[in-house]
C-alpha cells in the first residue's frame, strides 16, 4: 500500500463510503506478507515514500513471479533490477505488461504513474559507453519513484571538453549521479563545478590495475571534492 491509496482509503471511511470492516479488511494485509520463500514489505512506501524493489539476481523464474504477484496485488508499482533477459521473457508470459530495459537489466510494471516529485531533475553521468548498464539502471530507478532525469553519456576525463559542453544541463538539475570505471576521476571534476550533491559510483569497467572497480572506489572515496558520496562498485 502507498501513501496515496492509504490516504484514498481514510477518506472513503472518513465520508462513509467504506464500511470500518472492509477498511480492516483491506489494512489487515500490512505491513507483511510472509510467502515463505520471501516475506514481501508492504509497509515500506509508507515508511520511506517507495515500495520494496525486487532485487532479481540469483532468483528464480518462480520466486520472481511470486514476489511480483504478491506485489501487484497490494497496488504496488513493480521494480526489479538485475533481471536477465531470459528470466525477463519468462515473466512477460505471466505479465505481459511488463517492461524490460535490456541495458539496465530492470524489469517494470506500473499499476499507478508515479507522482511527480516537486524538484528539479537528476543528472545522470557516465564516464564511458561501456558505464551505460550502471547509468541506464540508475536512471530507471529515479523515474520510477518519481524524479525527472538528464542523461549525460561517455564525458571522460579523457575527453573533457566533452562534459563542458553540456554545463547547461548541469545548470538546471538539482542533484547528479556520477558513473565512472578506470581511475574513476569524473566525480570529482563536477563535484568541484556543481553547487549540489553528486553521488559517485565505481564500476568494474577497466582493466590490469583498476583491480575490478576498487581502483575507482578508492579514488572516489578520496576525493578532495566537497558534497561528494560513494557507493559500492557497480551499485
Amino acid at each position: 500500500m502507498n501513501p496515496q491509496r492509504l490516504r484514498q482509503l481514510l477518506q472513503q471511511l472518513q465520508n462513509g463510503e467504506l464500511r470500518v470492516d472492509d477498511a480492516m479488511e483491506e489494512l489487515r494485509k500490512l505491513p507483511f506478507t510472509d510467502l515463505g520463500a520471501a516475506t514481501v514489505d508492504h509497509h515500506r512506501a509508507l515508511r520511506q515514500g517507495v515500495p520494496e524493489v525486487i532485487f532479481g539476481q540469483n532468483k528464480t523464474n518462480e520466486q520472481l513471479l511470486l514476489i511480483a504477484g504478491e506485489m501487484l496485488r497490494a497496488g504496488h508499482n513493480l521494480l526489479i533490477t538485475r533481471l536477465d533477459a531470459s528470466k525477463a521473457e519468462a515473466l512477460k508470459v505471466e505479465l505481459s505488461e511488463l517492461r524490460y530495459n535490456v541495458l539496465a537489466r530492470v524489469a517494470r510494471l506500473d499499476t499507478a504513474p508515479a507522482a511527480r516529485r516537486p524538484c528539479g531533475p537528476v543528472a545522470v553521468v557516465c564516464a564511458g559507453t561501456s558505464d551505460i548498464p550502471v547509468a541506464e539502471e540508475a536512471a530507471e530507478t529515479l523515474d520510477a519513484v518519481g524524479l525527472d532525469v538528464i542523461k549525460v553519456f561517455d564525458v571522460g576525463v579523457a575527453g573533457i571538453h566533452r562534459m563542458f559542453h553540456r554545463m547547461a544541463d548541469f545548470e538546471r538539475t538539482e542533484a547528479a549521479i556520477v558513473i565512472a570505471g578506470m581511475e574513476g576521476a569524473l566525480p570529482s571534476v563536477i563535484g568541484g563545478l556543481v553547487p549540489y550533491p553528486v553521488i559517485a559510483v565505481p564500476t568494474s569497467i577497466g582493466y590490469g590495475t583498476a583491480l575490478g572497480g576498487f581502483t575507482a572506489l578508492l579514488s572516489m572515496l578520496t576525493s578532495c571534492a566537497s558534497g561528494l558520496t560513494v557507493v559500492n562498485i557497480d551499485n
